[in-house]
Formats: structure tokens, C-alpha cells, sequence
């Protein structure tokens, strides 16, 4: 299986950062009409302020708290078809995910492509009603759901994945906040278990202060029709703890900051094949060394929480399957204390795939990693 994020890895790696992501990558292949002029002015979409975020609200406090222990249901929508990374959500996977005591999911989605290349960038009906049916599913099993956008390659100056089309680079930007525009509207009536997280690991292009400013315009616009709806922000540098001293929240209270946790690198990517050239195998956890590098970047995130009072939800962490099984439950065991003695909530990466805690094949979980997570 190709996994989705080996680029962004690959870049973390070289910075020796400890926070990243979670899944795989392939060569750049343009593959669609690059949309014409003329663009949407941004400016039609002010962003919100954000010099003086007043703290979290309740409804925030009590949204970050449901989230309680998640996983992710990753290499499906987020690949540029789903299927393409092997994985297929089925209604099977949302009735194992509720029964096992999981709380949450986060659904991870590519809109960008499944919508237009030109103005007004309209998302594709199938694949809307596709994201709507999956949400609402989980939403009866009376799971929270963190609904994101996620791998749109060129907003972050990535080399595009196989089976991904170029748009015109000054739409970029207006793209996204009209994409959430639409995304916005159409789930604007759902409860308030579902969460709308504006992006996954912003990075690169839109590092540092860009993304301050194209959230606030994305926020602003998202509140025109869910003036309250919980909504998930995280730092750039792939949601690096680090980048939170940059992060600016806009001027809202219904905010919940995230963050996401690989460290050790080498340890929790051994042997994954999306990485040139490959870290070493037999690596194991959790020395003292290793659990001061876990721990860390949660250190800072905890910090920022009770300078900033915005709660942090701990949207991805995971070890690669090629780890051996009793390091990845130690891993799984020493992160999900470590989270919930800080207060976070967390959702695990991934499901089914190259981290995942459920085989797909026998249709069973991965007891011990399972365990690791929910058991007490």
C-alpha cells in the first residue's frame, strides 16, 4: 500500500522535528483543467479578527472533552479516490468503531479533489453526498465527529499525489475558504457532535502567518451559517506543538486548538516505504529518552493551553506496523496516559491501514493495540 504523507515525513525528518503526520505520497502528475481567469478576489472573504482570542467557551470545553478517545478513519476519504490506498470505508468499520468504546472519529477529506478547478470551485454532489452519508452514520452511532479538510497538496506547495489535477496558483487561497463555504452549508443543521477542523498540517506554502490569516478568512466564513458549531484550528509546520507560539485563534470562544505527536520519528516510521532511505527496523519503545522526546511537545501544548485557555485535542499519533507489536502498545499505553493526565483528548492514526488497530482482512481488531487505547 502507498501510504499518503512520505513527502511531508521526509521534510520533518531532515528537520529532526518530533510532531508530524500520519500516511503516504506519489509522484506528481497533473491530470485536469487548470482553472481560467478570472479568480474570486480573496478580499471578498475578510479574514476574522485575531488579536485578542477571548479563551475557550464552555460549549468549546465540553466539545473538546466528548472528543474523549478517537480514531482516525485514514487512507479512505483523504486519498485521491477513495479506495485508491487500499482502504474503503464501510458501514462495517462505523458499527466496530462504536461497539469497540471509542468516542469520537476523525474523518479525514480531500475535498479539493472533488471540486471544480474554476470558479465557484464546486464540490462534486456524489462525493458531497458520500462525505454526508458516512457523517451521518457515525452521528447516529452517537459519535463525535471531526470533520477536516485534508491533503490539498498545492495549497501547501506539495508535489501533487497520482490522480491529482493542478488549479491556477491565484486561486489557491479563495478556493479553500469557497470549499468551506460549501462544506459549511451543507452540515450547518447537524448537531453539535459534529466538529469541523479547518486543515490537516498546514505547512510549506502557507506557513506561519499565511495560515493565520487564510483561517480567520475560512472561520469567517464558516460562521455565516454555524455561528456556533465547535471548530478545530492547529499550528503550522505539519501541526508541530512548536508552531503554536504562532499560531494566532481568532477573536472566538467556540474554538479547540490540535496538535499532532510522531515522536520518536524513528521509532514510529521504522521501516515505512514511503521514506528514502529507509529507517532502520528493531527499533524499540519506550526507553526514558524516548518518552522525554513524547512527551515534550506535549509539555508545550499544555503551556499554550493555560496561557491561551483554548483546550487541545491531540488529533493524530500512531506507530507504523512494521514496529514490533509490544513496543507499539507500550508506545500507544505511555501516550494516551500521558494525553490524558495533561487533559486532551486524542484520536488515534489509523483504523485499518499501515497503523492501523483493526485488520481489515480478518475483520477483527488488533487486541493488543486495541487495549492499549480503551482498556483500562
Amino acid at each position: 500500500m502507498k501510504n499518503a504523507k512520505g513527502a511531508i515525513r521526509m521534510a520533518l525528518l531532515a528537520a529532526a522535528a518530533s510532531t508530524l503526520l500520519g500516511c503516504g505520497g506519489g509522484a506528481e502528475v497533473t491530470i485536469g483543467p487548470v482553472g481560467p481567469s478570472p479568480v474570486p478576489d480573496i478580499n471578498a472573504y475578510p479574514p476574522m479578527p485575531n488579536n485578542a482570542a477571548p479563551g475557550a467557551s464552555a460549549s468549546a470545553l465540553a466539545a473538546a472533552a466528548a472528543i474523549g478517545r478517537g480514531v482516525n478513519f485514514g487512507n479512505m476519504l483523504e486519498a485521491p479516490v477513495e479506495g485508491a490506498w487500499g482502504v474503503t470505508l464501510t458501514d462495517d468499520f462505523i458499527d466496530k468503531v462504536a461497539a469497540a468504546g471509542f468516542e469520537s472519529v476523525r474523518l479525514p477529506v480531500r475535498w479539493s479533489n472533488h471540486a471544480g478547478a474554476s470558479a465557484p470551485y464546486t464540490i462534486d454532489p456524489a462525493f458531497m453526498a458520500r462525505v454526508e452519508s458516512v457523517v451521518d452514520k457515525l452521528l447516529a452511532k452517537g459519535l463525535v465527529v471531526v470533520l477536516n479538510m485534508h491533503h490539498y497538496r498545492q495549497l501547501d506547495g506539495d508535489p501533487l499525489d497520482i490522480g491529482e489535477f493542478r488549479v491556477e496558483p491565484a486561486a489557491l487561497d479563495v478556493r479553500f475558504v469557497m470549499m468551506w463555504q460549501q462544506i459549511a452549508t451543507r452540515f450547518k443543521d447537524r448537531s453539535g457532535k459534529l466538529l469541523f477542523e479547518l486543515y490537516n498540517e498546514p505547512h510549506g506554502r502557507i506557513n506561519g502567518e499565511a495560515w493565520n490569516v487564510l483561517a480567520a478568512r475560512t472561520l469567517g466564513v464558516v460562521r455565516k451559517t454555524n455561528p456556533a458549531r465547535v471548530v478545530v484550528i492547529g499550528p503550522t509546520s505539519w501541526h508541530n506543538a512548536s508552531d503554536l507560539r504562532l499560531l494566532k485563534m481568532p477573536n472566538d470562544a467556540n474554538l479547540i486548538a490540535t496538535i499532532h505527536n510522531y515522536a520518536p520519528f524513528n521509532f514510529t516510521h521504522q521501516g515505512a516505504d514511503w521514506i528514502s532511505p529507509p529507517l532502520p527496523l528493531g527499533v524499540k519503545c519506550c526507553s526514558n529518552a524516548q518518552r522525554a522526546e513524547m512527551l515534550a511537545p506535549l509539555d508545550t501544548a499544555r503551556s499554550w493551553s493555560n496561557t491561551t485557555r483554548y483546550p487541545v485535542f491531540v488529533g493524530e499519533f500512531g506507530a507504523f506496523g512494521k514496529a514490533d507489536e509490544a513496543s507499539r502498545i507500550a508506545f500507544n499505553r505511555t501516550m494516551r496516559d500521558a494525553m490524558e493526565a495533561r487533559g486532551m483528548s486524542w484520536s488515534y492514526w489509523e483504523f485499518a491501514a499501515g497503523f492501523g488497530v483493526y485488520d481489515p482482512v480478518s475483520l477483527t481488531f488488533r487486541q493488543g493495540l486495541l487495549d492499549s487505547l480503551l482498556a483500562p
